[in-house]
């Protein structure tokens, strides 16, 4: 049996999101030299929340949104079993002298991080990039990597498992946490 506990039911889930969605628009205003950028592919469930709840508060038609596959950019890609299956790229835009928000659903390692790094200088050179991310696991970094912009913070062990869950994916908006990676079955 598994042994989960819900660390973010689905009003705090929102709750949270929001929250985000105002610092950044004390942040970046009416993000006319900004943009989002979704790491693929559980980083553009939350962009995608993000920037439709960015665009009603702001009463504006459209942010400039992408969401960037960084499967072959990881350090790690070449060390599995099985083939990888990369997710579609989709940014019709430079970042060069933007300023970016780069957008995760869990700060883990710091490895995601590093890669969508690496894969958003095929876009340019942006003036300034700042990570936003709903779960922020703080004790389990590998590289000097940390978000602006935190939902909440998570101190788990190394064994446990974040996961988040989404509504229109998952049937309900939460975040829950696995006492151990293996009780989670994907």
């Amino acid at each position: 049996m598994d042994q989960e506990r819900v660390i973010l039911s689905q009003e705090r889930f929102a709750l949270t999101i929001e929250r985000l969605c105002h610092q950044l628009i004390e942040q970046f205003d009416r993000f006319e030299n900004a943009c989002v950028v979704g790491i693929q592919p559980r980083g553009t469930l939350l962009s995608d929340r993000m920037c439709e709840r960015l665009k009603a508060l702001l009463n504006i038609p459209n942010i400039l949104y992408g969401q960037l596959d960084i499967t072959f950019y990881r350090d790690d890609f070449r060390m599995h079993d099985k083939p990888l299956v990369p997710s579609a790229t989709c940014m019709d835009f430079l970042v060069e002298g933007k300023d970016v928000v780069l957008i995760d659903d869990v700060l883990y390692t710091g490895r995601t991080v590093q890669a969508a790094l690496a894969a958003l200088n095929d876009y340019g050179r942006p003036r300034s990039v700042e990570l936003a991310v709903l779960i922020d696991r703080r004790f389990n970094r590998h590289l000097p990597i940390q978000a602006d912009f935190i939902g909440i913070v998570v101190d788990a062990l190394d064994k446990a498992y974040v996961k988040v869950e989404w509504a229109q994916r998952d049937g309900e908006d939460r975040v829950l946490i696995f006492a151990d990676k293996k009780d989670h079955q994907p």
